[in-house]
């Protein structure tokens, strides 16, 4: 870099790494004893000055612009790590709390005599579960899942079955009394065998011909809810 002043010629050269700032040395040595000497001294000081200003402003503010990306860098993964356990699938997760299937783990589980009476149990999972002599009285189990599942003895009286599934389970010797099963499923070998069935409501549910034979063999009553009654909801002749 070259500099002019005042008819003084002044060349340095500021190499980019590492900055070089402009210094005495890098200046030509220059008396001061008379009054033109010390105007260029003044302005040479004054331009070095400006200079190291600018030089030290730069650095600075790179300095602190990283500072402030390395801060935000660590926040950013901090607040990761923090939120990691939650995106931590929990084993259980599909079978409780936060969807369709209430707050307990219900399926594949030994729920004998257990009390879900007066539950809402909608979409409830059971699958595999054995549930004898369980309690569901007054429950509401819309589209809960009973698929090969062990309900002998169990007291489903009352309870709103809408939907549910029924295939593959032992539903023997239960107390179906007033349960409303419209639309529920029962394929497969579905065994209804000693169950007491006054009042239920079989609307719309899929059942073999055995299956309603039997059915409508020990079919009475009338549904309190829906006012059907079990042997025409069964298609019983």
């Amino acid at each position: 870099m070259a500099l002019l002043l005042n008819g003084v010629s002044l060349s340095f050269k500021i190499q980019p790494k590492p900055p070089v700032y402009l210094c005495n040395s890098h200046l030509p040595s220059l008396s001061l004893h008379s009054p033109r000497s010390r105007a260029h001294h003044v302005q040479i000081n004054a331009l070095q000055h400006s200079f190291d200003f600018e030089k030290l402003s730069d650095t600075t503010a790179g300095q602190w612009s990283f500072v402030s990306l390395g801060e935000s860098i660590s926040r950013a993964g901090f607040i990761a790590v923090l939120s990691l356990p939650f995106f931590i699938a929990d084993p259980a997760l599909a079978f409780k709390g936060g969807g369709p299937y209430g707050q307990e783990v219900t399926r594949g589980q030994d729920l004998t005599g257990k009390d879900f009476s007066g539950k809402s149990l909608i979409k409830q999972d059971f699958k595999t579960s054995i549930l004898r002599q369980a309690n569901f009285r007054g429950a509401k189990l819309i589209g809960a899942s009973f698929f090969d599942a062990d309900l002998t003895g169990a007291d489903l009286s009352d309870a709103d079955l809408r939907g549910a599934d029924f295939s593959l389970a032992n539903v023997a010797k239960a107390n179906l009394t007033n349960a409303n099963l419209e639309g529920a499923l029962a394929t497969g070998n579905t065994s209804f065998k000693g169950s007491i069935i006054t009042g239920a409501d079989f609307t719309d549910m899929s059942l073999r011909d055995d299956q309603r034979e039997y059915l409508c063999k020990v079919a009475d009553g009338v549904n309190p809810i829906t006012g059907n009654a079990t042997r025409d909801t069964l298609l019983c002749s």
